[in-house]
């Protein structure tokens, strides 16, 4: 199937007028979505924590974390974003997706609506 890649939006939370249009690789091996330090900055996210994360390579590294406002096809939410260093790939993480009610269909490689569940 290959990468899954999709158009979105991400805004500051507080301020959605700071916002960029972007391609997300959509990673559900990833629990965080990842952006680069230079959207981070140009969006002006605060930072709300410092957390540490394996990355691909089995490194362990620490990230600065900040809320930012994430919008799908029109359908938006504020997630926790993990701030890695500049020309790191921009990946839509697990939480985000679930936050937004979708998952990947491991056959069309599309968005589509996720059976929540209350158990």
């Amino acid at each position: 199937m290959g990468y899954v890649r999709i158009r979105g939006v991400i805004a500051n939370p507080l301020d959605r007028n700071l916002r960029d249009e972007l391609e997300f690789i959509v990673d559900a091996g990833a629990i965080y979505t990842v952006i680069p330090q230079d959207v981070a900055e140009k969006l002006q996210l605060k930072v709300v924590d410092k957390r540490k994360f394996k990355i691909a390579s089995g490194e362990v590294v620490e990230y600065f974390v900040s809320e930012a406002y994430i919008m799908i096809d029109g359908k938006g939410v504020t997630s926790l974003v993990a701030i890695a260093p500049e020309k790191t790939p921009i990946l839509l993480g697990v939480t985000t997706l679930e936050l937004l009610g979708v998952q990947v269909d491991p056959v069309t490689g599309k968005l589509i609506p996720l059976e929540l569940m209350i158990l």
